[in-house]
Order: structure tokens, then C-alpha cells, then sequence
């Protein structure tokens, strides 16, 4: 029997109707979330991101501004806009958009960002904050598939997960916030020996490797839940996941598609944590 699908554009739309309901209320207190949007250079992804990411916001009335820059543009340059927009009261969130040209270091760019408005959750404030399991902004990729398993009404708790991917935006916030869950947690990646041996035994598997079909039928437990985080093209040029989608959805229990699934949810935990970082605002103005 095939695997049920996890639409991640139904459950993107849930929460995003959830979000309205709260920024209709912070504007009641005369509060618009707003989002800052930093782009440096000609990298076609990036600009496609930060168009949709500012349609999102603009649909739900959260006030966007976009900063674009030529690549040419100093770090120093960078950092000092940055700390203008630190001191906005009207700018809640601060995205720069990644990746950075070689010569700006995204580490320094991203600890100029203050904790307060890192909607990335990138800072080491997040992060430890995050690890030490306390409220905070959360990378939004692994918030988004925390968010998509609380909708479908899967339960984390004493699951086994795999994650395959380490990297510091995806893989690594993952795997601490099912255990922060009490989800028991294995790590995958290049250098893992036997790789099928873990995969076979998660009852939640996320793949966040960015290969192209690499998870098979034959690599997944019957019945498992599968997260599909890669975004890659196949040998005809068309839009796939980690995932060999249709060999796995006759061994998955559930399964999220590519595209429609994980990407959704990525942007609307972002607009999440520009809401959640006006709602602080407005709770510190209202305790003064």
C-alpha cells in the first residue's frame, strides 16, 4: 500500500491562517510585523527565495524591506547596516540571505544580527538556547517538520529518527529539536559506514543529504514516517528529493512530496518567527 502523502502546502496554509489571526491582534495594538530582507549579489536561487519569502509576507500583511546589494558591497558595509536595522524599532526580524559572496564571512554577519531579531535562528544565542531547550527563534526548516508532525498527530516521543545531514541549518537543529522531544536521535552523513543499517531502523527518517533520489524503497522501514528536506534536479532537469519518491511510498507509512512539501513550511516558519519576535515586542512594551 502506498505511503499516505504530507502535503506540506494544506498544513503551510493551516498555520499561516493561524499567523493571520495574531497579526491582525499586534496591529490591533498598533504593532505590524515587519521582516528586513538582506540580498547581496546576482545568485538566481537567492533572488527567487527572496521574492516568494516577500509575496508571503506581503499576503499576510507583514511589512517587508528588501535591502539589495551589488557584490562588490565590504563586510564592514554589510555589519554597519545590519546594526542600523538592529536599532528599528519597526523591524522585528533580519534575514540576509545566504549564501554570501567569498570575501564577506556569513559567521561574522550572522552574530552582527541581534538575538532579538534572528528569525533565522542562526545566532549562538539561538543555538544555545535552542540545545538547552529554552523558547527562542528556531532554524526554520526544523521547525517547519516539528510543526508538519504536530499537525499529522505523530506522536515523537521515544521514536527513533535518523537524520541524514549534519549541517548547521538543516540537520543539526533537527535532530536537537526531536530530542528536545524525547525522540532518540542518530546523525548520518558522508562518513557514516553501513548507512542503510540506520536508516532502516528510524521510525522517522529525514533526508537533508541534497542528493538526488539517494533513499530508496530498500533503505526505509515499512511503515516509517519519511521527511524529504533536499531540493536537487534529476537527469531530466526536474525538481526531485533526497527521496526516490516513488520506489519509497510503498515502503513509508507517510511521506512528504518534492516539491510541496518541507519548502512550504520552511517560509512560514519564517513569517512564525517575525510574528513571534513582534508579539516579545509588544509583551516587553507592555510590561514597562
Amino acid at each position: 500500500m502506498s505511503a499516505e502523502l504530507i502535503d506540506g502546502r494544506l498544513i503551510a496554509n493551516y498555520y499561516r491562517e493561524q499567523l493571520q489571526e495574531t497579526i491582525s491582534e499586534l496591529k490591533s495594538h498598533d504593532v505590524t510585523p515587519g521582516l528586513a530582507v538582506i540580498l547581496v549579489g546576482d545568485n538566481h536561487a537567492s533572488h527567487t527565495y527572496v521574492r516568494m519569502k516577500r509575496k508571503a509576507c506581503s499576503k499576510l500583511g507583514i511589512h517587508s524591506e528588501l535591502y539589495q546589494f551589488e557584490e562588490s558591497l565590504t563586510q564592514e558595509e554589510l555589519v554597519d547596516k545590519i546594526e542600523e536595522l538592529n536599532g528599528m524599532d519597526h523591524i522585528h526580524g533580519i534575514l540576509v540571505q545566504l549564501p554570501l559572496p567569498h570575501h564577506i564571512n556569513p559567521i561574522t554577519i550572522i552574530e552582527t544580527i541581534s538575538p532579538s531579531k534572528d528569525v533565522d535562528g542562526f545566532h549562538p544565542v539561538s543555538i544555545g538556547k535552542m540545545v538547552t531547550n529554552q523558547d527562542t527563534f528556531y532554524s526554520c526548516t526544523p521547525l517547519g517538520i516539528i510543526k508538519m508532525l504536530e499537525y499529522e498527530k505523530i506522536d515523537i516521543s521515544g521514536k527513533h529518527v535518523v537524520i541524514l545531514g549534519r549541517s548547521n541549518i538543516v540537520g543539526k537543529p533537527a535532530g536537537q529539536l526531536f530530542l528536545n522531544r524525547d525522540a532518540t536521535v542518530t546523525y548520518c552523513h558522508s562518513k557514516t559506514v553501513n548507512l542503510t543499517d540506520y536508516t532502516k531502523k528510524a521510525d522517522i527518517l529525514v533526508s537533508a543529504v541534497g542528493k538526488a533520489k539517494f533513499i530508496g524503497a530498500g533503505d526505509i522501514k515499512k511503515g516509517a514516517v519519511v521527511i524529504d528536506v533536499g531540493m536537487n534536479r534529476d537527469e531530466e532537469g526536474r525538481l526531485c528529493g533526497d527521496v526516490d519518491f516513488e520506489s519509497a511510498r510503498e515502503a513509508a507509512g507517510k511521506i512528504t512530496p518534492v516539491p510541496g512539501g518541507v519548502g512550504p513550511m520552511t517560509i512560514t516558519m519564517l513569517l512564525y518567527n517575525t510574528v513571534k519576535s513582534a508579539r516579545w515586542q509588544l509583551e516587553d512594551r507592555q510590561k514597562r
